[in-house]
């Protein structure tokens, strides 16, 4: 008899035996810079972090202390699958600010709204099926997808957010070839990577477009509550309570390493959604979401989330500044809330390329093609500005400029060239910085 599974014949002796949907698994980019970024020598504009240093820690550290003395042998306890009911109850005045009227029932509290997606996509996504994207789309959304052996079709967007006229002729054309469309995939508010928000008419426009063809909506909302214009944009699920998934957390309002998240979900969809979470994790964490609820009835919540707005408005004026007078030859449209700038460079410059030389300049970025299923986007950069400092952003978009300008150099030299005369050329041409 011979071993199914010679150890030592391979660098991974149990590549035969994973399952089929584990080749679209793959490393999103923007983790990958996690490592590089964290250094303290580096400015990184990359992460999509929160700026937790505004938080009460003091104010938030005696209500987890009175939480542990109240109610400890709860807190650490199993709980629901559905979730913490209290919780849930109160969701409803977080969610009312955007205009949605659900039920506790309709909710299931997950572990960040990621995991919620990940539900979702289980529910939902047989292999080859359709997800309908914007375009740019939410990179860890993209990695969901494709571990579920979705297709993702990529929807164009302009400076209103996902254009109605497109997403009709992707439909049709897309129903035409007999493809399955499960859903239409968007972050309609402060986008991720774009910093765009759906304009007011199109939202309805949009789902009445996914209602006459039968395609569900799954509406992502990290960002809705942290707009710079002094106002709210409704949910898309308070104008079509049947026909979407929305999706929240509390990784931007409180804080990101709680991880928790929820859904609202149709009565039928959310019975799935409790099956799924079940199955994954037995049920949320108890401890953190009696936090999440002590949060919301004993701190000064909303006025918590207004100093957010107002710290990431003044940080997102810091780079507007910065591009305007460090990067004259990037395009960009001014976020009206969320954190980040979606920017465009130049015809032949390439982001990802680059940033090899960007992290040897002590800055990293979020290179474009994370942002798109078929890796398109390489004149693209996703360019983060609620974690950084004013100063430390002004740094960072200068050195980033820097990139920029050598790279430009590089393609007035040489041409266009392919990625081992690049790297020859930077060599011959550019000495490296002493990063020692």
């Amino acid at each position: 008899m011979t071993d199914q599974h010679p150890v030592g014949s391979r660098l991974d002796p149990w590549i035969e035996s994973y399952a089929a949907r584990t080749a679209g698994m793959k490393v999103s980019e923007i983790r990958a810079l996690f490592a590089v970024a964290s250094r303290p020598e580096v400015v990184s504009l990359a992460g999509g972090m929160p700026n937790i240093g505004a938080l009460p820690m003091e104010l938030v550290g005696d209500t987890v202390q009175r939480l542990l003395l109240d109610q400890g042998l709860t807190a650490l306890q199993y709980s629901s699958g559905q979730g913490d009911e209290r919780l849930r109850d109160q969701l409803l005045e977080v969610m009312a600010l955007e205009g949605l009227d659900a039920h506790p029932d309709d909710i299931v509290m997950t572990t960040g709204s990621q995991q919620a997606l990940d539900l979702v996509a289980r529910v939902f996504l047989d292999p080859r099926d359709v997800v309908i994207a914007e375009s740019p789309s939410y990179v860890g959304a993209l990695g969901v997808f494709a571990a579920y052996e979705a297709d993702v079709v990529h929807v164009p967007c302009d400076a209103d957010g996902l254009v109605p006229e497109a997403l009709e002729e992707h439909i049709t054309r897309l129903l035409a070839e007999g493809r399955r469309i499960k859903f239409l995939y968007t972050v309609p508010t402060f986008q991720n990577p774009a910093g765009t928000a759906l304009f007011d008419d199109r939202r309805p426009r949009v789902l009445e477009i996914c209602r006459r063809h039968g395609i569900l909506v799954v509406e992502d909302n990290p960002y809705g509550l942290l707009g710079f214009e002094g106002r709210t944009y409704p949910a898309l699920k308070s104008m079509d309570a049947d026909g979407v998934i929305y999706l929240g957390t509390f990784s931007k309002i409180f804080a990101a390493g709680l991880r928790v998240g929820w859904a609202v979900a149709p009565h039928a969809v959310r019975e799935k959604l409790v099956l799924a979470n079940e199955a994954a994790i037995l049920c949320p964490s108890a401890f953190t979401q009696a936090v999440a609820s002590r949060y919301l009835s004993e701190i000064d919540w909303q006025a918590q989330t207004a100093s957010y707005r107002a710290l990431y408005q003044e940080r997102r004026d810091a780079m507007a500044d910065a591009l305007r007078s460090l990067l004259p030859q990037a395009r960009w449209n001014l976020p009206r809330g969320g954190l980040f700038f979606w920017i465009e460079l130049p015809e032949g410059l390439d982001t990802k390329a680059m940033l090899p030389l960007a992290v040897k300049e002590l800055v990293a970025y979020a290179p474009g093609t994370g942002f798109y299923a078929d890796g398109t986007g390489r004149r693209n950069a996703r360019l983060n500005f609620s974690y950084p400092t004013s100063e430390r952003i002004h740094e960072g978009v200068r050195r980033f400029a820097t990139v920029v300008e050598r790279e430009q150099e590089l393609l007035e030299t040489f041409g266009p060239y392919d990625d081992s005369t690049r790297s020859r050329a930077r060599r011959v041409l550019l000495p490296s910085p002493d990063v020692s």
